[in-house]
């Protein structure tokens, strides 16, 4: 197998790392390696440097304020600073850049683009995901917030759940049943909101961990112009899934870098407990190393599988189920290093991160504590393990779909329950 880059991509790596050595301090660590303080001012002053050097959005055409690169510029970038544990933006950027951002070079019309675009890459407009509901998390097909069109204007009732970084956005693209007409999948358009009006509330959610990361948001009468749907009438479901092509795209290659600097942290824990010599710790271990190659190299063909024009498909789905298990039992396995210091948990925390701890954050027991609270729910958000299965069954083995409440004999029972 041949996993090297092409040149261009190379160079592109070097002049990457030039930038990111001639901006970031010499002793730099990583961004948990900051006062708790002083990260949210790097932050924002870190966003200005990726900003004015053209790196908020490389993927973008250069007439939408993008740098116009392909698709492999864009993952040199994200495993470089990845690897140094830099931030490539806002929590809150990842979903207006990466997602929305996006979705509209491709899907949205010119006015779109030309009115939301440029005040995504200014910050101005702040944008969260309006996609889980109660009822309908991973089954978004299931969605049951209503949009009405009256005159110019669509009108919104219903409730999203589980909105990451809500709290801090003005700004919401939601998922909603504009046909309620027709089942599933067929009657949904995806709508641009904006939250500060009088018909949207956000209530932040405390997660395990003692965060706010996410909140739910609720619409009464809520109104956006007709204009601000992406895809046309009724297309929200394609519009969905090309907004999540992109959020497990962009992280073909970058899994492998995030969780291996965490194996490191992980073996490092164990050396510190005296327990590298423990035959099953030792086990552990190397079971976590093995997986992180793995994900290396599904990475590397899910890129050249991009690279070459295709999609990522199934693909997505696998990567899911791999790293999110992965994530679970890496923290149990911390858990299990750490013992009863787990019951009365010290030292320095996350502040939340989403994801993995804060690259640079400290081995301490309450940093470990909180993001392995936070991994029990890695299985669910982003679309559970089992749906992620059910997809990898139905659409790469040919297994019959299930039964579900609109088909067959069951049609009935969905009738009732709409009812």
């Amino acid at each position: 197998m041949d996993i090297t880059y092409p040149e261009a991509a190379e160079a592109y790596r070097g002049e990457i790392r030039a930038l990111l050595e001639a901006e970031l301090p010499e002793d730099w660590q990583g961004i948990g390696a900051l006062p708790a303080a002083e990260q949210e001012e790097f932050l924002s002053s870190w966003r200005k440097v990726l900003s004015d050097n053209g790196l908020l959005a490389v993927s973008w055409p250069e007439e939408f304020g993008g740098a116009g690169l392909s698709s492999i510029e864009q993952v040199v970038l994200n495993e470089e600073l990845m690897r140094l544990g830099v931030p490539d933006g806002t929590e809150n950027d990842a979903l207006g850049i990466k997602l929305l951002g996006n979705t509209l070079t491709v899907l949205g019309t010119d006015e779109q683009k030309e009115y939301f675009l440029p005040r995504v890459l200014s910050g101005e407009h702040v944008w969260c995901q309006g996609y889980s509901e109660p009822e309908a998390g991973s089954d978004l097909a299931g969605t049951r917030t209503r949009a009405v069109l009256d005159g110019d204007e669509w009108v919104i009732n219903g409730q999203k759940t589980w909105t990451s970084q809500g709290h801090n956005a003005n700004w919401i693209f939601v998922i909603a049943r504009t046909d309620p007409t027709v089942t599933k999948h067929k009657g949904l358009s995806f709508l641009l909101v904006p939250m500060d009006q009088p018909g949207v509330e956000v209530r932040p959610i405390l997660n395990a961990a003692g965060y706010v990361a996410f909140s739910e948001v609720f619409f009464t009468d809520a109104r956006t112009p007709a204009s601000h749907v992406v895809g046309g009438v009724g297309g929200g479901w394609k519009t969905a899934n090309t907004l999540l092509g992109f959020e497990r795209g962009v992280r073909a290659t970058t899994d492998a870098v995030r969780f291996g600097r965490e194996v490191e942290r992980l073996i490092e824990l164990a050396r510190e407990r005296g327990l590298t010599a423990d035959p099953r710790i030792r086990a552990e271990l190397a079971w976590c190393w093995s997986r992180v190659q793995t994900m290396r190299f599904r990475g590397y063909r899910a890129l050249t599988k991009l690279l070459n024009g295709g999609s990522y498909g199934v693909d997505g789905s696998f990567s899911k189920v791999i790293w999110s298990e992965f994530f679970q039992r890496l923290t149990e396995i911390g858990m299990e290093i750490l013992g009863l210091e787990v019951l009365t948990p010290s030292g320095g925390g996350n502040d939340g991160i989403l994801v993995t701890p804060n690259p640079g954050s400290d081995n301490s027991s309450r940093c470990w504590t909180d993001i392995a609270l936070y991994a029990r729910a890695a299985t669910i958000y982003g679309g559970s393990s089992q749906i992620q299965r059910n997809i990898i069954g139905e659409q790469l083995l040919g297994l019959p779909k299930e039964p579900r409440l609109d088909d067959g004999p069951f049609q009935d029972i969905g009738r009732r329950r709409s009812a």
